[in-house]
């Protein structure tokens, strides 16, 4: 004979459930009782009704103990997010901790005292200095240049003759060439904080791990947490 599927519907709460050992069910080894968008039981039965397919349930054995429960597609795909981004977290952290070990390996095999961080900040600090020497030469020349081409402009306008081409460009490119100067000294400028920033911060570190600091060294990256069960599916 086929087996017919047999389903009860409940319209009340979990504690309901215990009708489905009735006369009607007690033939049955296991029982599935499925909720509603909310949460809310809805009804028992052998199996899950298709329209509730991806909805929560859980399948209690013939004692009403509950032996599984399955998560609604909703919630699987949310735990699945949320695993998905701790896992890139430990993933970066974990790159950050090896990145800060390197670097600490990297400045204690480099340098033997504090003393050579400052030596080697200094001669980076030079060779910018001469580099902004030459540039504020440059700035002088170009400002006089533009200088010199803004007078013929003007002694020009002043005869009432017309301005010929050539002087205006060449006062365009001299006012561009002396902008562009002033751009190139406020980079080297930074730069110049941008040094004394980093060996700042080397010098602080070097101090910490060879202990003249409070700082701790990079901690060894964390074991990887064990899998979390994968949520049971429904057939």
């Amino acid at each position: 004979m086929h087996e017919r599927s047999t389903f009860l519907t409940l319209g009340g709460c979990c504690a309901a459930a215990v009708l489905i050992f009735a006369a009607p069910l007690a033939h049955a080894q296991k029982i599935v009782c499925w909720k509603d968008k909310s949460g809310k039981v809805i009804g028992c039965g052998d199996r899950v009704p298709p329209e509730f397919q991806q909805n929560e349930s859980k399948t209690l054995d013939k004692g009403g103990i509950t032996r599984q429960t399955n998560v609604s597609a909703e919630e699987s795909a949310r735990l699945k997010q949320e695993a998905e981004k701790k896992a890139a977290l430990k993933a970066e952290e974990d790159r950050k901790i090896a990145e800060q070990r390197r670097q600490d390996s990297a400045l204690i095999n480099t340098y033997t005292s504090d003393k050579e961080i400052d030596q080697r900040r200094d001669r980076e600090l030079q060779v910018v200095d001469l580099q902004l020497t030459q540039l504020k030469t440059s700035l002088k020349n170009a400002t006089e240049a533009e200088a010199a081409s803004q007078k013929k402009h003007a002694d020009v306008t002043k005869s009432g003759k017309p301005v010929w081409p050539a002087l205006v460009d060449e006062l365009s490119r001299a006012t561009e060439e002396r902008k562009r100067i002033e751009a190139r000294i406020v980079e080297k400028e930074a730069d110049k904080a941008t040094i004394n920033k980093r060996y700042a911060d080397q010098k602080a570190r070097y101090l910490e791990l060879q202990g003249g600091g409070n700082a701790k060294p990079a901690p060894a990256a964390a074991p990887a947490a064990a899998p979390a069960a994968a949520p049971a599916t429904k057939k």
